[in-house]
């Protein structure tokens, strides 16, 4: 089994590093993400025979981890169910009478977007961004956008109403487009 990379310490150590950093950015509690991870790498090596090769290694260790972050997620008590728009920011700063965005909060134009895309540092920017949003906001975001669950299933499993869900996506939509835009694109916050 010297062929196998879950026996390779290189492969380990680099496929580890980057589950922690996901399971960290997902669950904001690095025991929790630690547990995780350690259960996930545990389940693929304890399951390698049921490994089919229909998609990369590490592709299948990472759905291991997020199947173990979903039931992390799901056995929480509901923190941040309800969402009172009196209570929040003033969003309604950002557009007009007319729903539309106000003059002086139009996204700007990117000179380069392409560029800025590819670039690593717009991505370390970004998920540090990620990172500063509030824990529900953050977490909903990452589930819609990165693990690609559908509104039902985020609403299902972290027990939200799908309004609830719309307005944290919101929400965290707002708040990235103002970081990357100071932090990044270097427009006014």
């Amino acid at each position: 089994m010297a062929s196998d990379p879950l026996h390779d310490p290189e492969f380990l150590t680099s496929l580890r590093r980057d589950m922690l950093r996901f399971a960290d950015m997902q669950l904001r509690n690095q025991a929790q993400a630690e547990d995780a991870v350690q259960e996930a790498l545990a389940g693929a090596l304890g399951g390698r025979e049921k490994f089919a090769s229909r998609s990369s290694l590490r592709t299948w260790v990472l759905s291991i981890l997020k199947n173990k972050i979903v039931d992390v997620l799901r056995g929480r008590v509901r923190e941040n169910a309800t969402v009172n728009p009196e209570n929040d920011e003033n969003l309604q700063g950002y557009f007009n009478d007319r729903e539309h965005w106000a003059e002086d909060t139009r996204p700007s134009e990117w000179e380069t977007p392409q560029q800025a895309m590819e670039n690593k540092q717009f991505w370390e920017v970004f998920e540090a961004c990620l990172y500063r949003l509030p824990e529900a906001s953050g977490r909903i975001f990452t589930m819609r956008e990165v693990l690609g669950f559908d509104t039902d299933e985020i609403c299902q499993t972290l027990g939200i109403t799908t309004n609830n869900c719309w307005v944290q996506l919101h929400r965290a939509r707002l708040a990235l487009r103002a970081c990357l835009g100071a932090n990044w694109f270097g427009e006014a916050a």
